[in-house]
Order: structure tokens, then C-alpha cells, then sequence
């Protein structure tokens, strides 16, 4: 039985009877997953057809994620899921509530027969650099989040350009394409103004900062709001020794230190949002709870994920600034 069959009298377009030969010979089980399809020039020389009219029916496969390519080797079938229109490369950092938040908002504004696979960098160069180069091709949107990663663009620069979208950080170099992201030299500096009169009732704000994981934008805005109040602070990258004590206000960007920091206080019998404070960055469910609610600066993951899935479905090729705001609660 041949993979492709033709009618030469029927109104539909070769291109698309091709597409349809194919979907039906997976549908079939004729084809399964990881085989190889017969050639261009194969389809072409049986069916007496340009080769353009070949090519457009697999680049149509090829951008709904049901086939791929091997450069030198051919096309292979991807996925016996015909019904998928596209097929979405999401790479995020890591995994965490608001993100998972962020992640839910994407799938649930894209509609139906759009699959989507997820990886996970882990702020590793190596492992970001395999997962694309092994995934070139595989799909019809990337959506890369470069995290701090360093040398990101040339790694992505393999990757059709057209079909990248830059999410959460734009480095130098990632520029040029379209993103939704955060600025957060902006937003760290705006929303602790924000909560300037809560501030001053502290002797000093302390930052914990991460040079491996978080946003250096973050460290620009907080260097700047100190030194435009002319405020106590101190930027440290660990409290595993340190002891927190009377007049201090944290600034906790992940939550894993949040929950550190708290076991002190209570350890050392301090009163959260009395006598010490907590500000900690990107909103969860957890935080409205822990301790009568924790005071948060937080962009918008849910509008984020929206405005994602809006960018990838229309191919808008824009840059879009995710909003950021103060989230006051009893913490400070």
C-alpha cells in the first residue's frame, strides 16, 4: 500500500492531499512513530509533481509537529497524534508554584489540538544547549526561557527565528526577538517604593541574592531605591549562618530561603511584621496564607501566560513588558 495516493481529478490541492495521505496512513498504523517517510523527489518523480508542492505539504506536517527532519537523512514521523495543529518547545528555568501558574495560563489560552512539551534547564548551560540542538526542528514555536544563562543567543541561533519567543529575561543579544518579559530593575525599584513607609520603620533592608539564579536587575533596582533613600543595606547569598535580629527587613526572592528565614525568627522568638520584616518576590497561594500573609512584588503570571499564548498564536513578532506590582499583607 503506498503512503501517498493522489487524485488527479479531485478540487483539492496536491499539497494538501499529500498532507492528508499521510495523516491517514498514521491514522492507519501504516505509518508509526520514529519511521521514516519515502523522499521528496520519491513523492515527486511517483506522482509526476514540482518539488515545491512536496515541500509545502511536509513543511505543513513539520510545523504542526507531526514530522521532522534529519539533515541528510529525511523526514521522520514525530507523533501519531494527527489531530495536533501545533507543537510547542516550552523551556523553563525550573518548576515552582508561580510558574506552574504561568505554565496553566499558557496551555489554557492556546485552545484545543495545541500540544505543548515542557523541559527544564536547571540553570545548566549544558543541558539547555543539548535540549536544543536534540529538538531543532521538532516543532512549529520555542519559547525559551534563558534564565542567567550566559551565551544563550548563540546557542538558539540554529532555531528559526521566526519561531522563538524570549520569555521572563531578555539578555544582550536575544533582542531581536519577539518576547514577553519582566523588567526588573523597574519593578524591584517600584515596588519597594511603593511600601517606602513600611521601609522606614526598619534599620536596615538585607537582599538575598543569588548570582547563579536570579536576575541581575533585580540587584540594580535594590542598589538603586537604597541609595536613592539612603537606606541601610547589605546583599547577602546565604543566611545558613546568619541570625536575624531586631530592625532588619528581609528581601526573599525564592521560596525555599523563605521558609528559612521564617524558621529563624520564630527560632529567635521575633515577631513577623513587628519588630522584623519579610518582602518576598513572584506571588503564590502559599504566601496570602504563611504567617497571616507575606508582603510580595510580583508580576502578573496568569496575564503573562495569556499574553504568551496570544504572541504564539497570532506569530506576533513584539516585545511585551509583563507587568509588576506591591502585594502589601501583615508581613511587614
Amino acid at each position: 500500500m503506498e503512503i501517498v495516493s493522489l487524485q488527479k481529478d479531485s478540487g483539492t490541492p496536491k499539497y494538501k492531499q499529500i498532507v492528508t495521505s499521510i495523516e491517514n496512513a498514521i491514522i492507519n498504523g501504516l505509518l508509526k512513530k520514529g519511521d521514516k517517510l519515502p523522499s521528496l523527489n520519491t513523492i515527486k518523480n511517483q506522482h509526476s509533481l514540482s518539488r515545491d508542492t512536496v515541500l509545502v505539504a511536509f513543511n505543513e506536517l513539520k510545523n504542526r509537529g507531526i514530522i521532522h527532519s534529519i539533515v541528510g537523512k529525511g523526514y521522520y514521523v514525530s507523533t501519531e497524534n494527527v489531530v495536533v495543529e501545533q507543537k510547542i518547545f516550552l523551556l523553563f528555568d525550573e518548576l515552582n508554584s508561580f510558574k506552574e501558574d504561568l505554565y496553566n495560563s499558557f496551555l489554557n489560552n492556546l485552545g484545543d489540538n495545541i500540544q505543548v512539551d515542557i523541559f527544564f534547564h536547571h540553570f545548566n548551560s549544558n543541558i539547555f544547549a543539548k535540549l536544543i540542538n536534540d529538538n531543532i526542528g521538532n516543532y512549529s514555536s520555542y519559547v525559551i526561557m534563558p534564565a542567567n544563562l550566559v551565551g544563550t543567543e548563540k546557542i538558539i541561533q540554529n532555531l528559526p527565528k521566526e519561531k522563538v519567543y524570549i520569555l521572563d529575561q531578555v539578555h544582550k543579544g536575544l533582542e531581536e526577538y519577539p518576547a514577553v518579559y519582566q523588567n526588573f530593575e523597574k519593578d524591584i525599584f517600584n515596588g519597594l517604593y511603593a511600601a517606602l513607609t513600611h521601609i522606614s520603620n526598619y534599620q536596615k533592608i538585607v537582599l538575598l541574592f543569588s548570582d547563579e539564579k536570579q536576575p541581575k536587575g533585580i540587584l540594580q533596582g535594590f542598589q538603586l531605591f537604597c541609595n536613592q533613600h539612603n537606606l541601610v543595606s547589605e546583599v547577602v547569598s546565604s543566611i545558613k549562618d546568619r541570625v536575624p535580629e531586631i530592625g532588619e527587613l528581609y528581601l526573599v526572592l525564592d521560596d525555599q530561603n523563605l521558609i528559612r528565614i521564617i524558621k529563624k525568627i520564630k527560632e529567635n522568638k521575633l515577631v513577623l511584621g513587628k519588630n522584623i520584616g519579610i518582602i518576598s518576590f513572584n506571588d503564590s497561594l502559599l504566601k496570602e496564607v504563611v504567617e497571616n500573609g507575606i508582603t510580595t512584588i510580583s508580576t502578573d503570571f496568569n496575564l503573562m501566560g495569556k499574553k504568551l499564548a496570544q504572541m504564539v498564536l497570532n506569530n506576533e513578532q513584539i516585545k511585551i513588558e509583563n507587568p509588576s506590582s506591591l502585594i502589601l499583607r501583615k508581613s511587614i
